[in-house]
C-alpha cells in the first residue's frame, strides 16, 4: 500500500482552461477507500454535475474493486456525491449556466487525517488553436530551459 495518493487527471490543463479551483470532498461506499489507498482509481475521462437538488455528483469516475473484497464490494462507476459548502455550490451552479463551462476533477486525493479528497476545477473549453498555442508555449519553454542549462 502506498504512503501518499495523488491520482491526477494530466490531460484536464491541456482541454481545458482553468478559471477556479475548489477541494471537496467524496462520499464513499464500502471498500471505495481501500481501492483508492491502494492506487486504484482514475479521474481521466470524469466530471461534475448537478442533479435536480442541486447536489454535486462525479460521474464516470473508476475505482476498481477491492482485490480482497466479497459481495460488500462496490461498483467501479458509480456517481459518487462531492461535498462543498452551500455558498460554493450556489457559486458553481451560477458559473455552469454560462455556455461552455464545465467543472471537471483535477488531482484525487488523501488528506492528513485520512479522508479522500478531490480537487474540482471549474473550466472552459479550449478551441483547437489554444491548444496550438500551450504546445507552442510548452516547447520554447523546454528549449529555453535547454539553452540555459548549457550555459552554465
Amino acid at each position: 500500500m502506498q504512503k501518499t495518493v495523488n491520482i491526477l487527471n494530466k490531460k484536464a490543463k491541456f482541454q481545458y482552461e482553468i478559471l477556479d479551483k475548489y477541494t471537496a470532498g467524496i462520499v464513499l461506499t464500502g471498500t471505495e477507500i481501500k481501492s483508492i489507498r491502494s492506487g486504484k482509481a482514475s479521474i481521466a475521462e470524469s466530471f461534475c454535475e448537478f442533479n435536480d437538488r442541486e447536489e454535486l455528483f462525479v460521474i464516470n469516475m473508476t475505482v476498481e474493486e477491492y482485490a480482497f473484497g466479497n459481495y460488500y464490494n462496490h461498483k467501479p462507476k458509480a456517481e459518487r456525491k462531492l461535498l462543498l459548502n452551500r455558498k460554493e455550490l450556489k457559486k458553481l451552479k451560477k458559473e455552469m449556466d454560462i455556455k461552455g463551462n464545465a467543472i471537471i476533477p483535477l488531482r484525487l486525493f488523501i488528506n492528513d487525517k485520512g479522508f479522500a479528497k478531490l480537487t474540482i476545477a471549474l473550466a472552459k473549453g479550449k478551441k483547437l488553436y489554444d491548444k496550438r498555442e500551450t504546445i507552442k508555449d510548452r516547447d520554447n519553454k523546454r528549449n529555453l530551459d535547454r539553452i540555459k542549462k548549457d550555459f552554465r
